[in-house]
């Protein structure tokens, strides 16, 4: 039960609205300062309309109000203030719902009640509907006056030219971006198709950055899109993309990618060189980050379209993909993986991540730091650069600590297919790479993992069986006698009890029905 120490009318101060000045609530109540002050009325086409409380209290949601129009119990405003015989007063239904939970003293004080009546507050009802009522028409009139501003605005643009329009557009781009009512009122008034008719082969960079700024805070109609996906709109986009300032490349991104939701935008636009080398000019930007997750954002939707990847690689997107990895915040990552992971769906796409030197490095660092998702990414990376050249790259994926991590994924309460996949990485590097070196890189992560020395050897052994790998030998010489006959205790009757001295694990425990109770 939330607890509240209310505020003593006197030391309150608060804001009425009346030629700027800030009260004290016993002076507003004395002097009459909020007796209905706008009446409570709001006057609409003529007819007067009584506010109800309960609405405002929800339209004004975000608004601070004044303590001593919060109940105590709820938190939240009151809108049937009563007062208890110890001064407190509350919600009424929050005040009886605490009487009817058996409690017979006062929730602020926790005194006894020796009177359990509820006595209505009707100054205080008065003076929170009072107030909540000029808070409310104020918001009213600010809203009409951005929507009346907005449509004036939009009727000087059929008029004005040169920097009279440009100077208009940047007043309607600020009014929209700061002002839901203000976009309503451009959307019901043709704004959208204004603005757009404003883009063209003549436009000047001025006027079209301004109108894609307006652009990207519309909720655009497919009519609307269909027009703006017109080749010579599409290229002045793709040019204020590789020579406008930062905020007209991201609002440029932002527009396009909202272009491409939701229908089959030319392939031949999205495999503009023009629009990939900008878009990752923006991606390696450092002087102005806050482009990268837009870039990224819009680079993914370019690379869902299969036949744009070839040119994606083809302008040297992977490298500083790759470069960046470490430094992404998790947003970003994800993007970037996703990225990289579907370009490495086609051959140039795998050629050009096995030929990054970071690759490998960078991708095996973010296993057990990422989210699932980043993991299955990157999972899904590493297994297509091994299979194109794997003796060369389980060397370098096991020197960069692959073993360890996959060992530390395996343990984990990471999904199935996570496991698998990194059962089968295992699998691959035991395959490929020297055997007493992988077996050292899995030791690695026997302290992380939290596993004992015989939990540890328990598991190596399990895992050996289950990759059929040539480094059984080596655990057969690691381990004690009493250790194996613990680990065959383990297998219980799922198989064969295998002799401490063998140097290789029979083939007829990869079976399904003999795999390791710790493998998927």
């Amino acid at each position: 039960m939330p607890m509240y120490k209310p505020n003593s009318y006197r030391n309150v101060k608060l804001d009425v609205g009346v030629g700027g000045q800030v009260l004290d609530l016993e002076t507003a109540v004395k002097d009459g300062v909020l007796d209905g002050v706008g009446g409570g009325v709001l006057v609409s086409a003529g007819v007067a309309e009584k506010l109800d409380l309960k609405k405002m209290i929800e339209e004004l949601e975000s608004i601070e109000v004044p303590s001593v129009f919060i109940c105590p119990i709820s938190l939240d405003p009151m809108e049937d203030p009563v007062t208890l015989c110890t001064g407190q007063t509350y919600e009424r239904s929050n005040i009886l719902k605490w009487f009817s939970l058996g409690h017979c003293t006062c929730p602020t004080t926790m005194q006894e009640l020796w009177d359990d009546t509820v006595t209505p507050n009707r100054t205080m009802q008065h003076l929170i509907y009072s107030w909540f009522s000029q808070k409310f028409l104020a918001m009213k009139k600010r809203s009409e006056d951005v929507q009346g501003r907005a449509i004036e605005l939009l009727e000087n643009l059929k008029k004005v030219k040169g920097q009279a329009r440009v100077q208009t557009l940047k007043e309607l781009r600020q009014v929209v971006a700061a002002h839901s009512t203000a976009r309503k009122a451009v959307l019901d008034n043709g704004g959208t198709a204004l603005v757009s008719s404003l883009l063209g082969p003549f436009t000047t960079h001025a006027v079209g950055s301004e109108a894609v700024g307006i652009l990207v805070n519309l909720d655009i109609d497919f009519a609307s899109k269909s027009n703006l996906r017109q080749p010579a709109k599409i290229s002045l986009m793709v040019d204020m993309l590789n020579e406008g300032s930062i905020e007209t490349k991201i609002n440029v991104t932002r527009l396009i990618e909202m272009l491409m939701e939701g229908s089959d935008f030319e392939n031949e636009n999205l495999s503009s060189l023009s629009l990939l080398v900008g878009l990752l000019r923006l991606v390696k930007d450092k002087r102005h980050p806050n482009g990268l997750l837009a870039g990224l954002g819009l680079l993914k939707s370019i690379c869902s379209h299969e036949s744009v990847r070839g040119s994606v690689v083809s302008i040297g997107t992977v490298p500083p993909l790759v470069e960046l990895l470490p430094s992404l915040n998790s947003e970003c990552l994800e993007l970037a993986l996703y990225i990289l992971e579907v370009l490495s769906s086609i051959p140039e796409g795998r050629l050009a991540l096995k030929g990054c030197a970071s690759t490998i490095p960078n991708v095996v660092k973010l296993l057990m730091r990422v989210s699932e998702a980043c993991m299955q990414l990157a999972l899904s990376i590493l297994w297509a650069v091994c299979m194109l050249a794997p003796e060369e790259c389980t060397a370098l994926a096991v020197e960069a600590g692959l073993a360890a991590k996959l060992l530390l994924v395996i343990q984990s309460g990471c999904n199935p297919e996570l496991k698998q996949r990194s059962v089968e990485l295992l699998k691959l590097c035991s395959l490929n790479y020297t055997s007493t070196i992988v077996i050292s890189e899995y030791g690695k992560g026997l302290e992380l993992a939290g596993l004992d020395d015989a939990k540890w050897g328990y598991f190596k052994f399990k895992l050996m069986v289950y990759c059929d790998s040539d480094i059984a030998g080596f655990v057969s010489n690691l381990l004690s006698e009493e250790t194996v006959e613990q680990m065959h205790a383990g297998f219980g009757s799922s198989g064969q009890k295998p002799s401490p001295g063998v140097t290789k694990i029979s083939r007829k425990h990869q079976s399904a029905q003999h795999l390791p109770n710790c493998l998927p």
